[in-house]
């Protein structure tokens, strides 16, 4: 695989990616993450306006990937990744919205399970409704290194560490689904975990979803572009742990 050649989606070649990856969605956010959590970092892929830079973070070799919208997006990428550049862990940083109502605009979600109104889990097993979770080594340490933030500053946002639902539909206005989710313990809604957690479990790669609460689904809170653009710094710092887990 060339260069030139690449994948039909990234034109980074052999090498040019990182064994541990970044994922947001957000092309805009996976610059932001190179320059200012990646020492050295430079763009190894532009293909489509998805933006993919590689450097390091405590003198680990890192890179970071942007997944565009959705669960048929980040599987692309999360696919090519795992198959063709031989990255072993990805860890989503997104955003999302909170569900109940002690999940508040801010706040980090750690997605311990995802459920999903996608075919995505019962597409990879014939006959198997697969259940979609994270590597348990990155939710271990995603968790620790957020109890640690949460020591730090305990004034600031607040962690919480639960399932998601990941959505196909953005728009789609379906309050009974959302109630029942939320009755069973769900703390937000979002488009791609699920999609990256069923990936890794395909290619034998590890993956977990660090989500900040960009906006809050039964009050209508939401926050600015700019904040979206800076708030999601701590979910970062979480993530970045959860890729440097030993192994």
């Amino acid at each position: 695989m060339t260069r030139e050649q690449g994948t039909p989606h990234i034109c980074a070649a052999p090498g040019d990616f990182a064994p541990l990856v970044f994922m947001p969605g957000d092309p805009r956010r996976a610059r932001r993450i190179a320059e200012t959590f990646l020492d050295d970092a430079r763009l190894v892929t532009d293909v489509r306006g998805i933006l993919g830079y590689t450097g390091s973070h405590r003198g680990v070799p890192m890179s970071v990937l942007a997944s565009g919208m959705g669960i048929p997006s980040v599987s692309i990428y999360a696919t090519e990744l795992f198959r063709h550049y031989g990255v072993r862990r990805i860890v989503r940083v997104g955003t999302a919205g909170a569900l109940p109502a002690s999940v508040a605009l801010r706040d980090v979600v750690i997605a311990s399970a995802a459920h999903t109104d996608s075919s995505v889990s019962r597409l990879l097993v014939h006959g198997v409704t697969l259940s979609l979770a994270p590597s348990y080594r990155s939710l271990r340490v995603a968790v620790d290194a957020a109890d640690a933030v949460q020591r730090e500053a305990p004034d600031e946002a607040a962690v919480h560490i639960g399932p998601v639902f990941s959505s196909d539909h953005f728009y789609l206005d379906r309050p009974a689904v959302l109630d029942a989710l939320e009755r069973r313990g769900t703390l937000a809604v979002e488009m791609e975990a699920a999609g990256l957690y069923a990936v890794a479990a395909a290619e034998g790669g590890e993956a977990l979803a660090v989500l900040t609460v960009s906006d809050h689904v039964r009050t209508g809170e939401a926050l600015s572009a700019r904040d979206r653009e800076t708030c999601f710094d701590r979910a970062v710092r979480v993530a970045a742990a959860a890729l440097l887990a030993d192994g």
